[in-house]
């Protein structure tokens, strides 16, 4: 009977949790839609009244236009219903009465803004299917091209200079008498909304949308399309910057569109629709961040603006006040402009969406497809590394990333008393856990109002530490974190997740810099425990990417104990290999993997060095025998000359560490020859591809010249040759360049 309630009362609890949102195709009215391209294009059009679907749910991308429905549809896109009426009761055409359900829209295309006409019969012809180059025609007159200055022959010519023009990307299709489908004119419609105009001379004369009278707010990231507006309704959209705008139309945005950076259109105020960016994203899984830049897991780096904008845990921020807080592991969508630079950062893997979904059975991907929207080929992301359906645990959480088409899903937990929350405990928009006030997802709400303050509760996260869920908490369940500040009675540390707790503490439980297990039984107060143990043992060798001889997670953090305590270490700053008595802990995650690692105090990564081998050696009194030593130096720094019991000799470029006493290499290693690699190989100063890989330079490279036994800068190795010898570690990152002929 025991096991029987427990079953009833789990499958209970995981209803409860799992609340799937509505499908966000359904909202838009467009449930046939797959294609990730068409959903964007289609919602973005449907919020601005150009498209709607069918009333039975479908948009129909396959489905024929026909010249009746582009024209109204060109209309709309003008902004010009408003001027409907002065043509509702006129006939221009004796095939298309006033009582003809587009009359107006025709005639005004027609007489009104001279962007179509009938045939030389005089007839218009509605219901016939509209061709590309019919479509071309309009579209390009809607942009103030003249026929004039297309020339040629019609159609090709038209499709051609549209084409030139941008506003056949990605329709896949150049006949010019082929008839047009909606999905293409959808595709169409939104490459016109981006598109500039011009005059008669041929020149640009500003973008199409300033032409309508819409205000364009670029460079933005659209973070909710249900966030509150001043009629009280949740459906206004909301910038990463904060700001809401209510929509123009009375309607509810699907929510596809949100996570993008791109542009918002504005009219007297308020939204009309949010156009997603044409340049790329992409997903990286931190490794280390500076003031000016950033290195992903695969070793590249990226470079970064002090003011460059971040949205992080709920709001937006520049990067020089977010970047010191962001742990390795953490995932980050990178929007880069034009010219590949990074224009803005989502700390949490794009994601910022109001709805989520709990796991409630392993390997579940149920409430998936609402998440996405019915998009399909989206990837899974588990706390930053590729997965599949089999990864999934109970009380995972999902959200979705819309602007990389992935499910994010993170296992992060927070375990503690439930000290705060506000506005009520009935509908709780925050709670606070260990002094730690966390927003809690609509989706949440319900969960998180069966416990009150005073509870001890699991809140289920999702990546950048929103609530998606409660469940009741198991005695004894521990965060782990390090120690910020521990003295006066109190103490905050900061968990490995993201977030910093605070509450009382017993000063001597622990001292600020350790790692600790953060066990909270009572409101507002810490329990700090020094984590002992390790789950996995051994060297950490990264060039295999592995600890002993369980694999490393892709999102692997490495702490290093120093003078100020645990810290995070950028992997490509550590030699290939770490001895196994310097790994003080390690940690699997759910798959298995190591994802955290902590070096010993014994350890010092200052003593690392990169650079080139000279081998030398004298008797040691033995018949015969001689002891060999080896000294590395890379024309600013020097070690040894130490004993050497490596296959190393003279002029090998290695990887070396020494122990703090100085007495002894701990680790040496050659680092991987790549030759005779071209200047032309470049881009910039910070990156080289060799057989389709990307290698990072750092400034710091070590350059020499085998002609003239010098040490040298990289521009002056440039100079000196058209290629040159890489030398590399196991992270990808080049270490040390020869020169010579």
């Amino acid at each position: 009977m025991k096991k029987i309630l427990s079953l009833f009362l789990a499958l209970a609890l995981a209803s409860a949790l799992f609340v799937p949102p509505a499908s966000a195709a359904e909202a838009a009215g467009f449930s046939d839609l797959t294609d990730r391209s068409d959903i964007i294009a289609a919602e973005a059009l449907r919020l601005m009244g150009v498209m709607d679907g069918y009333s039975d749910g479908g948009f129909r991308p396959g489905a024929r236009l026909t010249r009746a429905q582009f024209c109204k549809m060109a209309v709309c896109a003008m902004d010009g219903e408003g001027e409907l009426g002065l043509y509702n009761t006129v006939t221009v055409y004796p095939d298309v009465k006033p009582s003809h359900w587009a009359s107006a829209y025709i005639n005004m295309a027609s007489k009104g803004k001279n962007i179509i006409s009938g045939y030389s019969d005089g007839k218009f012809y509605p219901d016939k299917p509209v061709t590309l180059g019919q479509a071309a025609t309009i579209l390009l007159r809607i942009l103030g091209y003249q026929d004039k200055s297309i020339g040629g022959v019609w159609p090709k010519s038209y499709v051609a200079a549209a084409s030139r023009a941008g506003l056949m990307d990605g329709v896949g299709a150049s006949d010019g008498n082929a008839v047009v489908t909606r999905g293409q004119a959808a595709r169409m419609f939104m490459n016109l909304l981006k598109a500039d105009c011009v005059g008669e001379n041929g020149g640009k004369e500003g973008t199409y949308l300033s032409k309508i009278g819409m205000e364009a707010k670029e460079d933005v990231v659209l973070v909710s399309s249900s966030s509150t507006g001043a009629d009280g309704k949740k459906n206004a959209l909301q910038l990463a910057s904060g700001e809401v705008y209510q929509l123009r139309e009375e309607k509810q945005s699907s929510g596809v569109l949100n996570g993008f950076w791109g542009t918002l259109v504005l009219k007297n105020g308020k939204a009309v629709t949010f156009l997603p960016g044409d340049t790329g994203s992409r997903t990286v899984v931190l490794a280390g961040a500076g003031a000016l830049q950033l290195t992903d897991t695969t070793g590249m780096r990226y470079s970064v603006e002090n003011e460059t904008g971040v949205y992080y845990n709920g709001k937006q921020q520049a990067w020089s006040s977010v970047y010191s807080w962001l742990n390795p592991g953490t995932s980050l969508t990178l929007y880069l402009n034009k010219a590949g630079n990074v224009a803005y950062i989502v700390a949490g893997g794009g994601t910022s969406s109001n709805e989520a979904v709990v796991v409630y059975k392993n390997g579940s991907v149920a409430g998936f497809d609402s998440l996405t929207g019915g998009a399909g080929g989206y990837t899974i992301y588990k706390n930053g590394n590729p997965a599949t359906a089999r990864d999934l645990m109970a009380y995972d959480v999902a959200v979705y990333s819309g602007a990389t088409n992935s499910v994010r899903v993170s296992d992060t937990k927070l375990t503690g008393v439930y000290e705060d929350c506000r506005p009520s405990p009935s509908e709780a928009a925050f709670i606070t856990v260990m002094g730690c006030e966390l927003p809690v997802l609509t989706t949440a709400q319900a969960s998180v109002a069966a416990f009150t303050p005073g509870d001890q509760v699991t809140l289920l996260l999702t990546e950048d530490n929103q609530v998606a869920g409660a469940v009741r908490a198991e005695n004894g369940q521990a965060n782990l974190g390090v120690v910020k500040s521990c003295s006066g009675g109190s103490a905050e540390v900061d968990l490995l997740c993201g977030l910093r707790v605070k509450g009382k503490a017993d000063e001597a439980a622990a001292n600020a810099g350790e790692l600790v297990r953060v066990i909270s039984e009572e409101r507002g107060v810490l329990r700090l425990v020094r984590q002992g143990g390790s789950d996995v043992r051994g060297e950490l060798n990264l060039t295999a990417r592995r600890l002993g001889t369980v694999n490393l997670a892709a999102s692997v953090t490495v702490y290093e104990y120093g003078a100020d305590g645990l810290k995070t270490v950028n992997l490509s700053d550590l030699p290939g290999v770490v001895p196994a008595d310097q790994v003080s802990y390690a940690r699997k995650n759910w798959a298995g993997n190591v994802d955290v690692v902590v070096l010993g105090s014994s350890y010092s990564r200052n003593t690392v060095l990169y650079g080139r081998a000279a081998v030398t050696s004298k008797s040691n009194g033995e018949a015969g025998g001689r002891t060999y030593y080896l000294e590395v130096e890379n024309g600013r720094s020097h070690l040894g000359p130490f004993p050497l019991n490596d296959e190393i000799y003279s002029g090998d470029y290695v990887a070396v560490s020494a122990s703090l006493s100085g007495e002894a290499f701990t680790s040496v290693s050659k680092l991987t020859k790549l030759a005779d690699v071209p200047n032309t190989a470049w881009t910039g100063k910070t990156a080289v591809t060799v057989n389709g890989r990307t290698y990072t330079v750092p400034d710091t490279v070590s350059c020499y010249n085998r002609d003239t036994k010098n040490w040298m800068t990289l521009d002056a190795a440039h100079a000196y040759g058209q290629k040159a010898d890489l030398y590399t570690s196991g992270d990808g990152v080049v270490r040390v360049i020869e020169v010579g002929r």
